[in-house]
């Protein structure tokens, strides 16, 4: 679906807030008007998170705008839903979130080439704050040596 602008949709506090031990690809279960809302781009993963209901994963705060010219039949913006992932994969997640601190987070939205939406979950220990100093310095370190590295180049 080249004729699709491109949608890249993140959760950029996830990498902050926690370290991303496995990712997933998983597919979404959406209504109509929840895609043609996210083909504009208008959705937001801040906060969002996976849990287990029933053997089944889902994620909830995912706002998904409503679609602007939807009717009376238009969607829930922050409902929860359903993943859709192997069985392998959800009893192996199962496993590991019996395992202290570890939780499922949404990293990213995005549309795969046959414009179905997919979402990649991650599964993640959470940082303490002198973790996330450590972080913010390694990255301020990594972008100052790419820097210098381009003057040097040019």
């Amino acid at each position: 679906m080249s004729d699709y602008k491109t949608i890249n949709i993140r959760n950029k506090r996830a990498t902050f807030d926690y370290e991303i031990l496995e990712e997933y690809v998983a597919g979404v279960v959406l209504v109509g008007t929840e895609i043609k809302s996210i083909r504009l781009g208008k959705a937001s993963m801040v906060d969002s998170y996976c849990y287990f209901d029933r053997g089944e994963l889902w994620i909830r705060n995912v706002n998904i705008a409503k679609y602007h010219w939807g009717t009376c039949n238009n969607h829930q913006p922050k409902r929860d839903r359903k993943l859709l992932l192997t069985r392998r994969e959800l009893n192996k997640l199962q496993r590991a979130l019996q395992d202290r601190g570890l939780t499922v987070v949404g990293l990213r939205m995005f549309l795969n080439d046959r414009g179905l939406v997919k979402i990649v979950v991650g599964l993640a220990r959470g940082r303490k704050s002198y973790d996330k100093r450590e972080y913010l310095k390694e990255n301020d370190a990594r972008r100052e040596m790419d820097k210098a590295m381009k003057k040097y180049k040019h």
